[in-house]
């Protein structure tokens, strides 16, 4: 979603109340697909907003506003992996791209340390526009404890004007010294209407955005990339009887990690609906025609699912793996319950 269109509305009520936050760093916490990045940048904007609304959000008119959105703010640094750097068009420092340039690396996964001094650097300039300047930080999760422990004094005692916001889908794999240092946000889970409303703006066909907001559990940014995605989105009813078939068709398009995650979140269902709770991904009619399955098999299967996780980024040969995960989606759902023979119907 371009930064410049209008803010959703949860985002928008959760910038208008922090944008006035006396606190120097910020850190924007919750699970994915809530609108962290969304909300940070927002942030940013009305901080640095020349012209702010009478809510104390970013006029979107100014010349600073001009200057986010199309990447070159003075005043703003963005502290993120290069790999979302080069996804979301945010520039990398010179000597960066010549490196990846002339393939001496691939970009990183991480937030590197010589963007951390980068930073820092940054911060101890004079503001360029007069009204400060903002570090954004995004996912701080992929900061590792070199590159955490080199911004840490300067996230404690911000030089000047200079305000951080941190945004994070992992809050847990933070270092304890990074959370003590900022006031926490937890985001806000915006009702099932609203984030439905909210995508059929976005150009969803209704019934299309209930279905990714299911197989999302509701969080509404993870939806609309999926609903605007190649994979997953058409053939999500169809998924669960699908793996108790063992129908590799369906999925040989889905990238690996679609599918995983895909798998998690029908056994999760799957056990949910085994001890009496509802499905949480799934339209229940979808999971009635599972066959019966043992608890035991289905708690394996979720063990076996979040060891697979760990080296789903591995260049495995993905057709292979697909097969693999497929069969032992089938074996697990087949699993026969104590006490039954497994051709007894």
């Amino acid at each position: 979603m371009p930064e410049s269109t209008p803010l959703a509305p949860w985002i928008r009520d959760q910038c208008q109340q922090l944008a006035s936050s006396p606190g120097q760093a910020l850190l924007l916490q919750g699970p994915s697909g809530l609108g962290q990045y969304h909300l940070a940048l927002a942030l940013a904007r009305s901080w640095l907003c020349e012209s702010p609304t009478a809510d104390a959000l970013a006029c979107g008119n100014c010349p600073s506003c001009h200057a986010v959105d199309v990447r070159t703010h003075a005043d703003l640094c963005v502290l993120m992996p290069e790999t979302y750097l080069l996804d979301l068009q945010w520039p990398l420092g010179e000597r960066a791209m010549a490196e990846i340039d002339d393939k001496k690396r691939k970009p990183s996964r991480e937030i590197r340390v010589d963007a951390v001094r980068d930073a820092i650097e940054f911060s101890q300039r004079t503001s360029g526009r007069g009204r400060g300047k903002v570090v954004l930080v995004f996912p701080a999760e992929d900061m590792n404890a070199i590159t955490a422990n080199a911004l840490l004094k300067t996230l404690e005692e911000p030089p000047g004007r200079v305000r951080f916001v941190l945004a994070t889908e992992s809050a847990h794999q933070l270092l304890p010294t990074i959370r003590s240092r900022c006031l926490a946000h937890n985001m806000t889970w915006p009702m099932q209407d609203v984030a439905l409303d909210w995508m059929v703006q976005q150009g969803i066909e209704p019934e299309r955005a209930r279905l990714m907001l299911l197989q999302s559990g509701g969080r509404p940014h993870d939806a609309l990339q999926i609903a605007t995605g190649n994979f997953a989105a058409d053939s999500w009813a169809q998924f669960p009887a699908a793996m108790a078939a063992g129908n590799v068709a369906l999925v040989r398009d889905w990238p690996v990690q679609v599918l995983l995650d895909s798998l998690h979140k029908l056994c999760h269902d799957a056990l949910r609906m085994k001890v009496g709770g509802s499905a949480r991904f799934f339209d229940a009619a979808s999971l009635r025609g599972l066959p019966p399955t043992s608890l035991a098999a289905l708690s394996d299967w979720g063990d076996s699912l979040s060891r697979a996780r760990r080296t789903a980024d591995h260049p495995f040969a993905a057709g292979l793996m697909q097969d693999a995960l497929v069969d032992q989606a089938k074996s697990a759902l087949h699993s026969p319950l104590p006490g039954r023979h497994p051709n007894t119907p």
